[in-house]
């Protein structure tokens, strides 16, 4: 054989090795982490054309004022019931910024913020309506959010423009309070949501700007095919922080999609609910989540990039994947409830890069919790959660504590290299802990 021959056929082997390897990947990535098959809904990240979304309602068009210091919540609701009446539309947030209390979307009507445009909550809770609602793991009357939208198809909240929760005395009177009571909580002082969607189906955020909400950003609740798509959820981290200010909150949802998101708030950037108490796993209201991608997202500074807890009963197949992490400080942080049945399971975490505390953090959860006597109360358990392809400088990588109120099985670490200052990393905890290539300090274990 001549030279040249063999430099060909070593090319094309090389070339075929390399569609064979990008074949399998592209299998691999739409699989589930249980095998199932990933439907190709989750491929489309696809931008909402807004424009085909029927008849824009420009609010200036019908008598709100672009007015920093008035309060116009019922002239807005006026124009989202007419748009509705009128066989749906967009609801259009021009230049200007635009103050409201809570606002309910119809079926058919959908948000625009245009760039230039401000939609800001009111700074007091009266302007806000008390409602059955969700909120903690539990369902009760609370204060709804900024924006509701209940049983809804299709709703889409679009950018560029900016929601703003407009949080800072709300922030400002919780620590207060806490100073006053250091045992208070979240209800003690009550602030309203930002955004709330509950009851919907196949529900669009995208090139929407979040910011500054008195509470949990966004709450989702029993929803299903929900796309977050390029949006940018802030709240001050320093000076006064937003407390319990969580990104994204998913409570009893399926089919959920985080795409290419930039999250840096003072608490979860995105957080599994779905229940809380001795009973959960009994009450109807509470439920699990599944199917969840999270996919090429940034992360500033977040207490966890992906939170299974504190009021959750039941997750399976979620994934976090092709992310940065500029300051977390936990990646992956399963809580779990001494007083709460719990089971998380098939969850994986691969391609991180970036800077965190903790990594991978299983800890009891005892901040709040009320135990009650139940005599067939179920083993809590986590199960196949796999983490590879890890790059980061972390302060604790293992962050995990074994504990009788719970088992711990079937983890897989897998392609790691990390700085570990703690460097305590222990796989005789876990059940079945598989460990291949992990390199923590420039020594492999």
């Amino acid at each position: 054989m001549f030279c040249g021959d063999y430099i060909s056929m070593k090319y094309w082997v090389t070339i075929l090795c390399l569609l064979w390897c990008f074949e399998l990947s592209a299998r691999q990535k739409m699989l589930w982490p249980d095998g199932s098959e990933m439907s190709a809904w989750f491929k489309d990240t696809t931008q909402v054309d807004v424009a085909a979304l029927g008849k824009r309602y420009v609010v200036t068009d019908f008598g709100v004022k672009p007015d920093s210091t008035q309060v116009q919540t019922r002239q807005l609701q006026t124009v989202i019931d007419r748009c509705a009446e009128e066989g749906g539309g967009v609801i259009v947030i021009p230049r200007g910024t635009f103050v409201s209390g809570s606002l309910f979307f119809r079926q058919g009507t959908h948000l625009l913020v245009e760039k230039g445009g401000r939609l800001k909550g009111s700074g007091h809770v009266e302007d806000y309506e008390l409602r059955e609602t969700r909120i903690e793991g539990q369902t009760c009357i609370y204060f709804s959010a900024l924006i509701n939208a209940d049983g809804l198809d299709g709703f889409v909240i679009a950018g560029p423009g900016v929601i703003d929760g407009n949080g800072y005395h709300y922030w400002k009177q919780f620590w207060l309070r806490k100073k006053w009571n250091p045992e208070a909580t979240n209800k003690d002082e009550q602030r309203p949501r930002l955004i709330y969607i509950a009851n919907s189906h196949n529900v669009t955020l995208q090139d929407i700007s979040l910011q500054d909400s008195p509470f949990w950003t966004t709450h989702v609740y029993k929803t299903d095919h929900v796309r977050f798509v390029k949006c940018h959820i802030t709240s001050p981290t320093t000076g006064v922080r937003a407390p319990s200010s969580d990104a994204i909150d998913l409570d009893v949802c399926h089919d959920v999609l985080v795409y290419r998101c930039y999250m840096s708030v003072n608490d979860d950037a995105v957080v599994l609910k779905g229940g809380k108490g001795t009973w959960a796993d009994k009450d109807e209201h509470n439920g699990p989540n599944s199917n969840i991608l999270i996919d090429g997202c940034h992360y500033g500074t977040v207490h966890g990039c992906l939170t299974l807890g504190s009021e959750s009963i039941y997750n399976r197949n979620v994934v976090l994947r092709n992310c940065i992490a500029d300051n977390a400080h936990r990646v992956l942080w399963l809580k779990m409830r001494p007083d709460t049945p719990q089971h998380y399971e098939y969850i994986t975490v691969d391609n991180v890069r970036g800077k965190t505390g903790s990594f991978v953090v299983v800890r009891p959860w005892t901040q709040f919790y009320k135990m009650e006597e139940r005599k067939d109360m179920p083993l809590s358990r986590c199960n196949n959660i796999r983490m590879s392809n890890i790059r980061m400088d972390c302060k604790n990588f293992f962050d995990v504590e074994a504990s009788p109120k719970y088992t711990l099985s079937d983890f897989v670490f897998e392609d790691i290299d990390v700085k570990d200052q703690k460097n305590v990393f222990d796989s005789g905890i876990i059940q079945n802990c598989k460990v291949r290539n992990v390199v923590i300090n420039d020594v492999r274990k």
